[in-house]
């Protein structure tokens, strides 16, 4: 089994800690009422679009979220960073220009430029991760930010176990391309599983909110097309069906179908011959020279 797979296979506990954890970062994480800006760079800036819908649209304050190297400089009354690594170049830089805000750094790597560039930090060691391609790491964090939101875990983490098992909904082979689709917070999930078979498979994929699919994309959808959706959206799944393309709707709890999705990547990845550890042209961290102006 790849480090991947097996990284994979840790998460529903690694939730349950986090969940666990949550609690106890109340006057760290954004309160209520607090506009707040997330920001990271490729799997963390997903993972921050997801965590900027889901608190605003619980009415809990205006969220941004933003790729690091596009932060803008107006203030906020606090900013979070998702950092797995703690060393990617762009996110140290945009809290360093954070200075009128307070800011936040969830990481696995406390001791890290990205650590020390931020007011506090949340410590996701046992999250850590081997494996090039994030997984793990990115969905505790997500979970540990749902449960600090008030959702309970329990669900989410007995869906996580099945889709650790579950048949993959569509085998390699079987499709040459992969749209995912999302409403509200699971656009960026839709945007995280795409990239997921980008980087462990070098798939073919694009993501969409839901009911953008129809505005062009769905121009591509026909027999070896699949459509994935981690949201609501029978009527543009029924359109993408009658194009010819494979329908995919999970009947788990979002975050617990990206976990179905990132097996999916390994598998497609082995099926090719390519070892989901070693990606092409992908390292652990982004670390640049010359910092982006």
């Amino acid at each position: 089994m790849s480090v991947t797979s097996e990284e994979i296979r840790s998460q529903p506990e690694l939730w349950e800690r986090a969940g666990a954890l949550a609690a106890s970062l109340d006057g760290i994480l954004p309160a209520p009422g607090e506009d707040a800006a997330v920001i990271g760079c490729g799997t963390s800036w997903f993972m921050a679009q997801a965590y900027a819908a889901l608190r605003e649209g619980n009415g809990h304050g205006r969220t941004d979220a933003f790729a690091a190297s596009e932060m803008p400089s107006r203030p906020y009354d606090v900013v979070v960073a998702l950092s797995r690594s703690g060393t990617t170049t762009e996110v140290a830089h945009a809290l360093m220009r954070s200075a009128r805000s307070r800011t936040v750094v969830i990481t696995a790597v406390p001791d890290s430029p990205v650590a020390n560039a931020a007011d506090e930090v949340v410590e996701l060691e046992f999250a850590d991760e081997q494996s090039v391609v994030q997984t793990r790491f990115a969905t505790t964090a997500l979970s540990l930010l749902r449960a600090h939101e008030g959702l309970d875990l329990a669900a989410s983490i007995a869906d996580a176990v099945t889709a650790l098992d579950a048949p993959l909904p569509v085998e390699p082979g079987q499709a040459d391309r992969w749209a995912f689709i999302g409403r509200g917070w699971t656009v960026g999930l839709a945007s995280e599983a795409a990239l997921k078979l980008r980087e462990s498979a070098q798939a073919w994929t694009e993501a969409y909110p839901a009911f953008e699919y129809r505005h062009g994309p769905i121009s591509i959808a026909g027999p070896g097309a699949v459509v994935w959706s981690f949201g609501p959206a029978d009527d543009v799944l029924e359109d993408a069906r009658a194009a010819g393309a494979l329908t995919v709707a999970p009947d788990l709890d979002p975050l617990a179908s990206l976990v179905l999705a990132q097996r999916t990547g390994v598998a497609l990845a082995e099926a090719a011959g390519l070892d989901p550890d070693r990606p092409r042209n992908l390292t652990r961290s982004v670390v640049l020279s010359e910092v982006p102006k």
